[in-house]
């Protein structure tokens, strides 16, 4: 089972303004945002959905105004151009991991099975948890614990990981799991959800692949096009807030002499869409949610 869908109509409100238009669903899934895109679009309208998962494959929508391209929309613009689109009215991205992808334990995405170290979305890259775990460095490590699950004690951490590692390889998450027994009960949960987010970004490169998207996405975007995102953590939505402001993710943009700089987007609304109680009670995945959209101008 793939996840309900996050922010449903809130997000594709925002972003379906023209049913004559051509759209794109960075982040296929289930399937269950295109579905409602496709059903807003007239016969001229046209919706691209994008997913690196094999298992999204599955989903697929029987529709001419559909079509599903098997990549990681970190190659956004350059697919798109292979179907002869140079500009969009409009692109939703989903982030993050499906509950689908969470519940196929082999898949290591989850605290709560013990399956192998993976973490992979595209089953076919090279790069996975275990190789992260039992090659990278001590120092690369830590940044890694550090940078992406924020957790403080992130240099004992790696320290740890690799004392452990130089007499047994690590191989599951269960494996990696018991090298921090030591934990109090209370902080448990939290902790690992961090350690395995960090794991997780590394493996599929979340951040730097968000940073590409939104780039091309403001490239493909006509004036006046809209780009929806849907964040589940911190580090993503500070990217997107960032960029949706000045177009940048670091630094501050030139001003001319009166302090005015030139705005990449108009902002739909100044703060972040969160779901309701009702939402987050009928899909826990929505509890961390929030929807931001913005204006090219």
């Amino acid at each position: 089972m793939y996840h309900n869908p996050v922010l449903l109509k809130q997000s594709v409100d925002d972003l379906v303004t023209n049913p004559d238009g051509i759209y794109v669903d960075c982040t296929f899934g289930g399937g269950g945002h295109s579905r409602e895109i496709v059903g807003r679009l007239s016969e001229k309208g046209k919706l691209y959905g994008f997913d690196q998962d094999l298992d999204a494959l599955k989903n697929n929508i029987d529709d001419p105004k559909f079509t599903l391209i098997n990549q990681n929309f970190r190659f956004l613009e350059n697919s798109l151009l292979m179907y002869g689109v140079s500009q969009v009215d409009g692109i939703l991205a989903d982030l993050g991991v499906s509950s689908h992808q969470f519940d196929a334990g082999e898949r290591g995405f989850s605290t709560r099975s013990n399956a192998p170290l993976d973490m992979r979305m595209n089953v076919m890259q090279s790069l996975d948890a275990k190789k992260v775990i039992n090659e990278y460095d001590e120092e690369a490590l830590a940044d890694i614990f550090y940078y992406y699950g924020e957790l403080r004690e992130s240099r004992k951490l790696a320290r740890d990981i690799v004392h452990h590692r130089k007499n047994k390889s690590i191989e599951t998450t269960e494996d990696l799991k018991k090298l921090f027994s030591y934990l109090p009960p209370h902080k448990v949960n939290k902790f690992y959800a961090q350690l395995f987010q960090a794991i997780r970004i590394e493996v599929n490169q979340e951040l730097d692949v968000l940073k590409e998207m939104l780039v091309q996405s403001y490239k493909m975007l006509k004036p006046g096009g809209r780009l929806v995102v849907i964040s589940y953590h911190s580090l993503e939505d500070r990217l997107v807030k960032r960029f949706l402001k000045n177009g940048m993710f670091e630094g501050e943009p030139q001003r001319d002499i009166y302090g005015n700089y030139e705005k990449a987007f108009e902002l739909v609304k100044s703060k972040a869409i969160i779901p309701d109680d009702k939402e987050i009670e009928e899909n826990s995945r929505a509890r961390s949610a929030k929807m931001r959209t913005g204006i090219k101008i």
